[in-house]
């Protein structure tokens, strides 16, 4: 009875454990959106297009578990139509717990476009939390104007 008082007197005050609301699993495939450029402006010049100002992009992998390894099995790198450019990861990486695997798009790759992505698969031995996964992308080149956003992967398919 004290337990079901404590998660009630918690949850209450909106004090809930890290990562509540995930469920455990062996592995899951994640769509991750990255972008090689970003649009920009106002449609102007011969061919109506907005500005593109090319960004690059890092991928962080992050293992939330304080116990167990992850092993990242593939990062397939996609560019606005669909088609496979590159295997960031060509063999399994093992990422041990609260470790981080970082993955760098450059600034001059722009074939991916504005629609890129990144398809990663991961897999862990026993049920464990799924990692975070973000690309942070920058152009920051000095002077008085910097850019950077934040996307974040979503989970296409879990393996239980």
């Amino acid at each position: 009875m004290k337990k079901l008082w404590a998660v009630l007197f918690l949850g209450f005050f909106g004090v809930t454990p890290v990562l509540a609301g995930e469920e455990l699993a062996l592995g899951q495939t994640l769509y991750l959106p990255v972008y090689s450029y970003i649009w920009h402006g106002d449609r102007v010049g011969g061919d109506k297009s907005p500005s593109k100002t090319l960004v690059s992009a890092l991928v962080s992998i992050r293992n939330t578990s304080l116990r167990t390894p992850i092993r990242v099995v593939s990062a397939r790198y996609y560019n606005t139509d669909g088609k496979l450019l590159d295997e960031y990861v060509p063999k399994p990486v093992v990422v041990g717990a609260l470790g981080t695997l970082e993955l760098f798009v450059e600034r001059k790759e722009a074939e991916g476009g504005s629609g890129a992505n990144f398809i990663i698969q991961w897999d862990a031995a026993t049920a464990t939390n799924p990692p975070v996964v973000e690309a942070v992308h920058a152009d920051i080149r000095g002077g008085s104007h910097a850019l950077s956003l934040i996307t974040a992967a979503r989970a296409i398919r879990l393996d239980k």
